[in-house]
């Protein structure tokens, strides 16, 4: 796959330049969706499992109640995909010393190495193109990210709170084609 950015017509106003930084941005992440799910697959996860057990993985531990609030997703939906975690073998749980009410969910760096190892020739790649960017450039988007993210994480808590299913369950005479509309393995 080609790295070099596809040079559209230039954007005439602040206004088109934030329009494309949004088709750009959804364009990411829908590839970045595309890559975990290929990953997942691989090693019979969740999606959503993967990209926990990597925010896990990049703070070392973090705890349960930390998790929800980082994801977005309840208490209950959390726990459920902590047991699976656990049961895989990628993490383990601990009590906190000082707080039973709190648990600690660390990852099994020995567990996650073959994820890391398929992740790898794309890090590598990734960090190439990178260190094209100038120092101050980097200094750019890493703000843009650390910022956007945050902002992201905020709005998500808010559509979760007002969140509601809104379709229910399909259903046919044909049996076979009978399928759940508000639900998606990832």
């Amino acid at each position: 796959m080609d790295t070099q950015v596809r040079k559209p017509a230039s954007p005439k106003t602040l206004n088109d330049r934030v329009s494309r930084v949004d088709v750009l941005m959804r364009e990411m992440a829908a590839q970045t969706m595309v890559t975990s799910q290929i990953v997942a697959g691989h090693f019979e996860l969740h999606t959503t499992d993967l990209r926990v057990l990597d925010i896990i993985f990049m703070r070392g531990q973090m705890l349960a109640g930390e998790l929800a609030t980082a994801t977005g997703l309840s208490s209950g939906s959390v726990t459920a995909l902590i047991d699976r975690l656990v049961a895989a073998g990628y993490v383990e749980r601990h009590d906190d010393a000082t707080d039973r009410r709190k648990v600690w969910v660390r990852s099994r760096n020995d567990a996650i190495e073959p994820i890391k190892a398929m992740f790898m020739p794309s890090q590598r790649r990734m960090y190439k193109l990178w260190h094209t960017f100038r120092a101050g450039e980097l200094d750019t988007i890493a703000s843009f990210l650390e910022r956007t993210t945050k902002l992201a994480a905020e709005c998500a808590e808010a559509i979760r709170q007002q969140a509601k299913p809104t379709r229910k369950r399909a259903t046919s005479n044909k049996g076979s084609s009978d399928r759940d509309l508000t639900s998606d393995r990832e």
